[in-house]
């Protein structure tokens, strides 16, 4: 059950095996929760160890176990640190036992974890996940500290704080002779079923009688016969702490299965043991029990949950039932807004600041920053209300404060400022550290004290939540499915020192209150850091100026890196905190300061809202991680007026309009231009400015799902609309037709009749010039514009001359930056399979017609010794045809040649073996590779097959075989590598006994022995072979 941690061969001292082949497991990015109101910290479940977190909070939780356990030093059970050293002897299990008893007790966590707890046990991944009974852990893991302890001056701990004896007792009815056995225990186990609780069950053990008489008679030792007697057992000796387990499982016999005895069985919290002791005549305080530990279980017999209700004997803990801390909180809040309806006259508050200034004034900005400073709250929340701005204030009192010409700095007039020192000497006035009862510093977070105590209180631990309880709810565990389970009694008689209550770090050992010092120490600095990245964020603040307003939006005079400036800050901190950031940051900054929300559009830079209200958290506004903010004076930048908000958000539109001049009577050519226009412009105002001399306007209509896009004229009755209203966003397009032009309209449907093609570009780049480095154009195109229009447009756009037109053509460029086959000019778009969008090259040479194919062909498969050529012929040429222009085109004459496909491997593939078919009928497309290879194809139903020689061989290796020889000549032959196009280099190969004896033509439905002859004969008649 429990891994290797009960072995009997003294494994529980460590020779250097603790920790092998362990992986540590990964840590967690966050630090660990600090310990809520309770200060107490729960345990981590492993997956399912709760009824191991609930055995160790009660062993926890009894202060002289804890005790007694941290009495252990070093010199006695070694250091963890040692587990590693050769044949050093240190006790792992009480080691990890006390230090994770001081992480419970001084660990600033919500939960401890108990993983090298379980691993000192021996426990496996598998253990952790799997749930056993909490009553035979607690015999095991005694067992397992015993044997631990062994040879150190904790060796009797557990007897002498568990350890009892019950006597069973049978007297002879005749020669009242009296036969004992004693038995030790360290836990009693009482039943549950058919008994009402405890004490009727304790009477059942250790009071009642048992008698044998009748058939069942007991032989007596003394009388050497069967006899009447009795029988009985009684507790001989109490321990200090009694655990009493509950046999809440049992078996149904007629069911066979087991169940769980939910009935209600009660316990109390104290307990007088008096009637069950063998001896009754000491004093009650040593029979007298008090109840500090109740596991409970939650489930059935076959799975659930455990938790431990406890009662705090050291008092570690702060109790405060949550109805209780509710009733606080609202009473601090009263008393926290009757003072807040105190005011006071913010007229000697200003004055107050103003005197303390070195400078004879400071701007007004600085002015509401100090006062939020010293009082903790802005002028717009407590004084705007009544007193209205404060820039206003300031100027309805001249004859005390002196305002800068431009307004933005204040001070005090000399004579008031004098006054004003004179008076803070006096009663009149009130000191700077106090007005109206109002401190100037305070803390905002007055630590809490901790909740008098009216003596022990009960905690409920549930793995990692802990949460206190009435003493009350144990009686809720009486009966049901979650019930109680394990029981735990003290002695009332034992005492615990003044000095041990409320201090969690009596009798720790130095060395663990140190780790845990350290230990916490880095827990605050994770804590801090994670805080501080958790909560900071980066804000972009782009400076008045540096920036221009024109085309509608803002846009930077400088480079984007010079005119904004990086600012990170907690979200925590208030607007004005902010503000006092930002003026640090410009130390130059002169003159009202006002920060605007900002987002980059299209457009440019815009500006909405206005941060106001410097109490308010920057979470509380909003404020999030990468916003962009501008600072300026709220009015205009570089003396234009900024409209700000979302009603003045500008949108960039595409405003298009039919060209001059439409060539090849196929589709349309457009010129675009791009303007921008606030978003709540109507439709009227942009038709006066787009179309001043009459005209209409067409929106694009369609929807995504539609492939191509309809042109909607925006009616008269529509001129009343917005831009926002009507749907333009950036990037729409927007057409304007002149009064000329309206012939494509039809007026009353709103619709284009002359084209519905979807308007877009293409890009061309330039093969035709000299420069190094060739040039871009993008040329607006629809699906149905002709490729001869957009290569004269490119042509002009490139300012070429127009003569080029006839020596040039359109190819597209691949991916890769190869050029393509090229574009028959008489295509359109559609027809030519180009995507809206794609690369072109202008290129020398004039395109194929649409009964032209322009293919690329070369000599041999190797690229690299042939270089690929290009060629154009009528897709109705012949197959012989083509290869004689091929021929001539690549320097090559005669008749030994053939044409093939370039299969997908990029090697010669299929031959086009009928000579006198045209390419067409024989599928070639525009766009492929042909190869010219050598040699002549026979004719059909011939094949033509190369054939090698083996030389006779002058030496045999010893025991060689003839099937030892074909299998080496195999291996030589696929080492050849020969391919049927092309012949050998080397007619012979060295090394190999071979000679290539050439190609031999024969008929495709020949037999092996006619090849066998027609190889044959010839060879061995010119050379002298024999076969």
């Amino acid at each position: 059950m429990f891994g290797d941690l009960f072995e009997e061969d003294f494994s529980f001292i460590s020779n250097n095996h603790y920790g092998k082949g362990k992986k540590s497991k990964p840590r967690v990015s966050e630090p660990p929760a600090p310990r809520d109101f309770t200060n107490l910290s729960g345990i981590k479940n492993q997956g399912g160890t709760c009824y191991l977190n609930s055995l160790l909070q009660t062993l926890l939780f009894t202060p002289e176990f804890r005790e007694a356990l941290f009495s252990l030093g070093p010199e006695e059970l070694g250091t963890l640190d040692d587990t590693r050293k050769p044949d050093a002897k240190v006790r792992i299990i009480p080691l990890q036992l006390q230090r994770l008893f001081a992480q419970l007790l001084l660990l600033d966590q919500q939960a401890a974890s108990t993983t090298d707890l379980t691993e000192s046990f021996g426990w496996s991944g598998h253990e952790e996940m799997r749930q056993h009974d909490v009553q035979e852990l607690n015999r095991i893991l005694f067992s397992a500290l015993e044997t631990s302890l062994v040879g150190t001056s904790g060796h009797d701990l557990i007897n002498r704080l568990y350890h009892g004896i019950v006597v069973n007792q049978i007297v002879c009815k005749e020669c009242k002779n009296v036969s004992e056995r004693q038995e030790d225990f360290l836990d009693l186990t009482v039943a549950v079923k058919g008994v009402a609780g405890l004490e009727e069950a304790l009477w059942n053990m250790y009071v009642e009688e048992e008698y044998f008489e009748n058939d069942n008679l007991y032989r007596c030792g003394a009388c050497d016969k069967l006899v009447e007697a009795s029988k009985s057992a009684k507790l001989r000796k109490l321990p200090p702490f009694l655990t009493i387990s509950l046999l809440r499982f049992n078996f149904d016999f007629e069911k066979c299965e087991r169940y769980k005895e939910t009935s209600c069985y009660t316990f109390p919290i104290q307990i007088n043991l008096r009637p069950f002791c063998e001896q009754t005549e000491m004093d009650d305080s040593e029979y007298m029990y008090e109840l500090f530990s109740v596991i409970i279980h939650k489930g059935g017999c076959y799975g659930g949950h455990y938790h431990v209700y406890i009662r705090d004997v050291d008092e570690l803990g702060n109790w405060q039932l949550q109805e209780e801390e509710d009733g606080l909180i609202e009473e601090k809040d009263l008393r926290d807004t009757e003072n807040a309806k105190e005011t006071e006259n913010p007229l000697a508050v200003l004055k107050g600041i103003l005197s303390e200034e070195e400078a004879k004034q400071i701007p007004v900005d600085q002015l509401g920053q100090k006062l939020l400073e010293k009082k903790g709250v802005s002028w717009n929340k407590k004084y705007r209300k009544q007193y209205g701005a404060l820039r206003k204030y300031l100027q309805n009192h001249p004859q005390i404060f002196q305002l800068s010409p431009d307004g933005n700095k204040v001070g005090l007039k000399e004579t008031h400022k004098l006054l004003f020192k004179l008076d803070s000497h006096g009663q009149n006035l009130q000191s700077p550290s106090q007005k109206n009862g109002v401190q100037w510093n305070y803390e905002k977070n007055p630590p809490r004290p901790r909740a008098a105590s009216a003596g022990c209180h009960w905690f409920d631990l549930n793995d990692s939540k802990v949460q206190p309880i009435k003493e009350k709810d144990i009686e809720k565990q009486f009966q049901g499915k979650e019930s109680a389970y394990m029981l735990f009694y003290r002695k009332a008689q034992l005492k615990r020192p003044p000095e041990a209550c409320g201090n969690p770090r009596y009798q720790i050992p130095e060395h663990l209150l140190n780790e845990m010092n350290a230990a916490n120490t880095e827990l605050q600095k994770k804590r801090a850091e994670c805080d501080s990245a958790n909560n900071g964020i980066d804000l972009h603040l782009h400076l008045s100026s540096c920036y221009k307003f024109h085309n509608g939006a803002l846009h930077p005079s400088l480079s984007c890196k010079e005119s904004v400036v990086d600012l990170t800050i907690d979200r925590r901190k208030t607007l004005g905190d902010l503000r006092q950031a930002v003026l640090q940051v410009l130390e130059s900054w002169e003159g009202d300061m006002v920060l605007s929300m900002a987002k980059p559009l299209p457009a440019g830079l815009h500006l909405y809202q206005v941060l106001d209200g410097d109490e308010l958290t920057l979470d509380g506004i909003g404020l999030a991680d990468g916003a962009d903010i501008f600072v300026w004076n709220g009015k205009e930048v570089g003396g234009t007026k900024v409209l700000t908000g979302p009603e003045h958000e500008p949108v960039v539109l595409n405003v298009l309009r039919l060209a001059e001049h439409n060539e090849g009577g196929k589709g349309q050519h457009f010129s675009e231009v791009q303007h921008v226009f606030p978003c709540s412009t109507s439709l009227g105002q942009l038709h006066s400015a787009l179309a001043p001399a009459g005209g209409i306007i067409l929106r694009n209509g369609s929807g995504a799902d539609t492939e191509a896009k309809n042109w909607q004229v925006f009616h008269e009755e529509d001129m009343k609309e917005t831009i926002q209203s009507v749907g333009l966003r950036d990037g729409c397009s927007v057409l304007i037709l002149d009064s000329h032009d309206q012939s494509f309209v039809n007026v009353a449907s709103g619709n284009l009749t002359a084209f519905t093609y979807d308007i877009s570009w293409l890009q061309v780049k330039n093969f035709c010039g000299v420069e190094e480095e060739a040039k871009h154009v993008k040329i607006t195109a629809t699906i149905e514009t002709v490729m001869s229009d957009i290569k004269m447009k490119a042509i002009r756009e490139f300012q070429l001359q127009e003569e080029l037109g006839n020596k040039s053509c359109l190819r597209p460029v691949s991916g890769n930056g190869k050029l393509l086959s090229p574009v028959p000019e008489d295509y359109t778009v559609k027809e030519a399979e180009l995507k809206m969008g794609s690369l072109l090259g202008l290129c020398h040479g004039k395109a194929p017609t649409s009964t032209q194919l322009f293919l690329y062909f070369m000599v041999g498969s190797d690229q690299n010794c042939s270089p690929e050529m290009e060629i154009v012929v009528e897709e109705t040429a012949s197959v012989k045809e083509c290869l004689n222009l091929m021929l001539e085109k690549s320097g090559l004459s005669g008749d030994n040649w053939h044409l093939r496909r370039l299969d997908w491997c990029y090697e010669a593939g299929e031959a086009l073996s009928q000579q006198n078919a045209t390419l067409k009928e024989l599928n070639v497309c525009r766009g492929d590779t042909l190869v010219i290879t050598e040699g002549k194809l026979p004719e059909k139903g011939f094949l033509k097959i190369p054939i090698w020689w083996l030389k006779p061989s002058s030496h045999k290796k010893h025991g060689e075989n003839a099937q030892d020889q074909v299998n080496g000549i195999t291996w030589k032959m696929e080492a050849l590598q020969v391919s049927a196009a092309a012949a050998p280099a080397e007619p012979t190969h060295p090394g190999l006994d071979l000679c290539y004896a050439g190609r031999i033509e024969i008929a495709g439905e020949a037999s092996l022995e006619d090849l066998k002859m027609q190889s044959v004969v010839p060879w061995c008649l010119c050379h002298g072979y024999w076969f």
